[in-house]
């Protein structure tokens, strides 16, 4: 009997180190999705070409890179067709969103930096941009030190507006920085003339360029920061930061990132030695 209890029990061990890890409880995020059968992508807008509302609904360079995250997201939890949510966010409230769990994953444009991973989370980076200026066509504006007793408009509490301010004081430049709530507010202050400059991402500043209003506009050939995006997370939640990435990581090293690039920015030419190397660094093997 005790021969065959100590089998039994070698057996039972055996068992339970056999069980694949998809078939372990699901914590956290994972094991929302599951319930719910359905993951919770939030997004932007207005942020054009990376995270908008197209005519068929959300779409963007972003969005599309979350939606293979969904495709792992489906896999790790056994649910074959995963239904998807699209829920809308705002520069000022998609922190909230993700820490509170309103949305599973945000897909727009959002910096990763060490202060912001004090309250979220973020999945290996996806792109690499930098800041710079709308204006008028015409204007004589063409960097930061045209500003001279000129306005410039930011959307407050964003990496840009700390990067414009800093950039200015450093520069000891006299110029009025004005608070705006969104990319088309900025955009409308600058068609009205109330203000010189709008400051954001130039891949976003591009893309509010190639659509009314901004048709009437030009990008200022400079840049004053450098800006890193990653998918935003909720912070703690190893199990599906690894799924992202995961899906992520598929996807640079494959030929998918060349069509994904090509589909949203190939009207703006090649990828950059900046962004080919980020592509290369996050590409981590299984």
């Amino acid at each position: 009997m005790r021969r065959q209890r100590q089998i039994s029990g070698t057996l039972l061990i055996a068992f339970l180190f056999a069980v694949p890890a998809s078939a372990q409880a699901l914590e956290g995020t994972l094991k929302a999705i599951k319930e719910r059968k359905a993951m919770i992508i939030g997004y932007l807008k207005d942020a054009y070409p990376m995270s908008f509302e197209g005519p068929s609904g959300p779409d963007g360079y972003s969005v599309e890179l979350c939606r293979r995250v969904a495709d792992e997201a489906g896999k790790a939890t056994g649910i074959e067709k995963l239904e998807l949510r699209y829920l809308p966010v705002t520069l000022e409230n998609r922190f909230d969103s993700v820490a509170s769990g309103k949305v599973d994953i945000e897909c727009g444009t959002t910096s990763a930096t060490l202060s912001r991973m004090q309250k979220v989370d973020f999945t290996n980076l996806i792109f690499v941009d930098a800041g710079s200026l709308a204006v008028k066509k015409g204007s004589p504006i063409r960097n930061l030190a045209a500003l001279v007793d000129e306005s410039v408009a930011v959307v407050p509490g964003t990496t840009t507006e700390k990067a414009l301010r800093g950039a200015i004081n450093q520069s000891y430049i006299r110029a009025k920085v004005v608070e705006v709530p969104d990319h088309a507010a900025g955009i409308a202050a600058v068609q009205a003339g109330k203000v010189s400059a709008y400051a954001s991402d130039r891949i976003i500043l591009a893309g509010l360029l190639v659509k009314p209003p901004g048709a009437g506009l030009d990008l200022v050939p400079m840049q004053f920061s450098f800006e890193a995006y990653g998918l935003m997370v909720r912070r703690g939640d190893a199990d599906f930061r690894l799924v992202a990435n995961r899906a992520l990581s598929r996807v640079y090293r494959s030929n998918d990132i060349a069509n994904i690039f090509e589909r949203w920015f190939g009207a703006m030419g090649k990828p950059g030695d900046v962004l080919v190397l980020m592509y290369a660094l996050n590409a981590t093997p299984e």
